[in-house]
């Protein structure tokens, strides 16, 4: 099956980070793709949302089928987390993906518009469009799916994913946001960029 056909007469979004995988804030700009796992019971689909400024996994999903609900449950996910961490997202986030058929759908682009959120589709077949993802997922691959394989059931791979996303947001070191896990990088951020009443009523 393509995956980078769009519905029918559902144009495609423009390229709104044209390579630039830079933020100055947190839920200025995601990131998304997914990813195949061979196990026992088939292929197991695992669809991610990076935040670009703190390279932060804020939604993640995984499936036996690579439909339009896998990358949608990725984002949900993503807003949930926002939303129940007390920083929800605002409009003119961007959301930037490849041009595969599951981000291009009218059912995903619908969702987007509905959550205020700016859909960025790369290039057909240009994996450095959206290199930052493919950077995560190498990460993804190296350091959990290919040293701790075969894996055997799709719920096996949930877990392990859970796991394995807790520990790559809060404990592991990225050199891109100065050698600091990407909760601590965001809570830096947060605890410079105080709103006035709040800093009154600290001091």
């Amino acid at each position: 099956m393509r995956t980078t056909t769009p519905d029918p007469g559902n144009e495609r979004a423009a390229d709104r980070l044209q390579r630039d995988f830079t933020a100055q804030r947190p839920n200025a700009a995601w990131v998304a793709d997914f990813t195949h796992v061979a196990a026992w019971c088939g292929v197991v689909y695992v669809a991610f949302v990076v935040d670009v400024y703190s390279r932060a996994i804020v939604g993640w999903a995984a499936s036996l089928t690579k439909q339009t609900g896998l990358v949608l449950d990725a984002l949900d996910m993503a807003l949930w987390r926002r939303e129940r961490s007390g920083r929800p997202v605002e409009p003119g986030l961007i959301h930037h993906s490849d041009a595969g058929s599951q981000y291009t759908s009218f059912r995903f682009t619908t969702h987007l518009v509905a959550a205020g959120i700016d859909a960025s589709i790369g290039t057909v077949g240009d994996a450095l469009d959206n290199v930052l993802m493919e950077s995560q997922i190498g990460l993804y691959k190296t350091e959990l799916i290919k040293p701790q394989g075969p894996w055997r059931s799709l719920a096996e791979v949930e877990l392990a994913t859970a796991e394995w996303v807790a520990w790559f947001n809060s404990t592991r070191l990225h050199s891109a946001i100065g050698h600091l896990p990407p909760e601590e990088f965001e809570a830096i951020y947060y605890a410079q960029h105080q709103p006035n009443d709040v800093l009154a009523i600290n001091r």
